[in-house]
């Protein structure tokens, strides 16, 4: 600050505004009373506080506000801890994208202007104000948010003592969180308050894992640094709020999803990393049995019709569903996805995000999307009876429609469909495939051996062939001692048959469709499951997990050789040889 008002005394002598023998005079008066050459000047009136304000302006190539009256935003004031604003003599003014307007008493102070940026999280752009003025806006924004003028977070992370002391261990425990659940391979980080202890766990293969973080007492800390980073309310710790943010990791940025929901013991916070396209590879890498894939590829290569992927939440289904529109995005092609949240992006293909908050749903935008002339159009997810209209009246007049469904099985999409009212001949003419998918955990290969399955999952999943390499891990430093390492798709794909399309106009039930899918060489996803643990890729227990008794159906229908001589009964009722076993839908 006694750089700046040097400045701009010189600057005033230069404009003829101040003379050598008034700077002279108050210098020995500053000396005196221990105050600034400028206070000195502006106390014996021979220039106002403004004049010298808009010098330092001049002198810092900042733009000049005066603060009289500006009407205190406290929201955008609560951003940055009062102990930094005081320090620092700053306070920001309002918030415009990914830029921060601050007023500060001396732009020309490099290390404020990183300190700013550090808790602020964006890009600050200074403007230079009278440091009374000043102070007095800094006193009167924090005195209208009451007693605490920060959150317990906020508090955390203040400097004082000339040290930036806390801030930075907040800013590296986030950072390594995150790095550490990138290189540990974990889809989801969850951060849990309990009444003595803050819970970290990683979602890794699909199964959540405990690892050491940081003390309770930091949890308000890094949350309050969760939502800076994804520029939430850091005032509102009442209801739930959703973000996201990029993370910089060498090589490749992450994406991380960010859901904050307010519980008795604090906010608990769920990131979900993405790590975009840069995982995507060919259909030939999805862990498709060669005749699937073979059948697959066929199926994506058509000019329209609809291909659906099925499975519950984290199976994999947009995964498959992009590995597919990477084989289809071509300059050839106009290809445009419709998601809730745009998870993976692809050069050319043009991503809508669904704003359900501006009335942009899932209905409103494959409707608009009809009229951009598209060639293959993905929608994330068919969640209602519009949505599943629409995509299959465009796969009906000419387009190549991909999307998911929630349901256990391939089959089981029909009668999901049905329920959303799209007419059964209408199904035929745009289905060309359902294809079911689960993701299990893969044996670590640093620490796998060979190994003998309990008698009870051989005669489940291989009655006719207890052959093959079984393989299960022991444990080790790579796997974390759980004798799994990354995931491995089992599918199976339904292809629209005569005899399938015949069971849809009679609307057959799922448990028949399903029967009868099998019966025309459907593999179902458990003996796509059992093979690969045959190869020693998962074990036959991962198998179990996701079987849900579909086995014992597709068993039973194997082993009777005999299925209803009218396949469409509405009680989808089983000829002699399977009447009163287990029938899964």
């Amino acid at each position: 600050m006694l750089i700046l008002d040097e400045f701009a005394v010189n600057l005033l002598l230069e404009d003829g505004r101040l003379t050598a023998d008034q700077v002279a005079e108050a210098t020995k008066q500053a000396a005196a009373s221990r105050t600034t050459v400028t206070a000195a000047l502006v106390k014996a009136k021979v220039l106002t506080a403004k004049d010298f304000a808009l010098a330092r302006a001049v002198v810092s190539e900042v733009p000049y506000v005066d603060l009289d009256h500006y009407e205190v935003d406290v929201q955008v004031g609560s951003l940055l801890p009062r102990s930094l604003a005081d320090k620092i003599v700053a306070l920001p003014l309002f918030l415009l994208g990914k830029a921060a307007t601050v007023a500060m008493a001396d732009p020309l102070d490099l290390s404020a202007v990183d300190r700013l940026r550090g808790a602020l999280r964006v890009d600050v752009l200074p403007v230079l104000a009278e440091a009374e003025q000043l102070r007095l806006l800094i006193d009167r924004t924090y005195s209208l948010m009451g007693s605490r003028s920060i959150s317990a977070a906020a508090e955390v992370v203040v400097e004082s003592g000339g040290k930036a002391a806390e801030l930075d261990p907040i800013i590296a425990a986030v950072n390594s969180i995150i790095t550490r659940a990138v290189e540990e391979g974990a889809s989801d980080v969850h951060l849990s308050p309990d009444e003595t202890e803050m819970c970290l766990r990683y979602r890794i293969d699909g199964i959540l894992v405990v690892r050491q973080g940081p003390p309770l007492s930091n949890h308000p800390a890094l949350v309050q640094r969760l939502k800076v980073m994804s520029n939430l309310d850091l005032t509102q710790s009442r209801r739930p709020q959703d973000g996201k943010f990029r993370f910089p990791i060498p090589g490749h940025p992450v994406d991380v999803r960010v859901s904050i929901i307010p519980t008795v013991y604090g906010e608990n916070v769920v990131l979900r990393l993405l790590s975009g396209s840069t995982g995507l590879r060919g259909i030939e890498h999805l862990g498709l049995a060669p005749e699937v894939s073979t059948e697959f590829t066929a199926l994506v290569q058509r000019a329209h019709g609809m291909l659906l992927a099925t499975g519950p939440t984290g199976s994999g289904k947009t995964t498959t569903l992009y590995t597919a529109m990477r084989e289809l995005n071509t300059p050839g092609r106009h290809c445009v996805t419709i998601e809730d949240p745009v998870e993976i992006r692809l050069p050319l293909v043009r991503h809508v995000q669904v704003n359900i908050e501006i009335g942009l749903t899932f209905a409103s935008s494959l409707r608009a999307i009809l009229r951009q002339d598209p060639d293959v159009i993905l929608v994330g997810e068919i969640r209602d009876e519009e949505t599943a209209r629409i995509a299959v009246q465009s796969a009906l007049t000419g387009h190549m429609v991909l999307s998911t469904l929630h349901t256990n099985d391939a089959p089981g999409a029909i009668a999901r469909l049905m329920d959303f009212q799209c007419p059964a001949f209408a199904l035929n003419a745009a289905l060309s495939g359902v294809l079911g998918q689960r993701l299990v955990r893969r044996v670590c290969g640093s620490c796998a051996a060979a190994c003998s399955p309990e008698e009870s999952l051989l005669h489940r999943f291989c009655p006719r062939d207890t052959a093959g390499q079984f393989r299960a891990g022991k444990g080790c430093p790579q796997c974390s001692g759980s004798g799994y390492r990354g995931r491995i798709g089992v599918y199976e794909l339904m292809s629209m048959t005569g005899t399938i399309r015949q069971a849809i106009e009679k609307h057959a039930s799922a448990a028949m469709l399903r029967k009868l899918a099998v019966r025309g060489g459907m593999k179902p996803m458990w003996a796509d499951g059992a093979d690969k643990a045959r190869l020693g890729l998962t074990t036959l227990d991962e198998i179990a997990r996701i079987a849900s008794g579909m086995d014992e159906q597709d068993v039973e229908s194997d082993d009777s050789g005999n299925l209803p001589s009218d396949p469409t009964r509405p009680d989808g009722a089983l000829a002699a040889g399977t009447a009163g076993k287990k029938v899964a839908a």
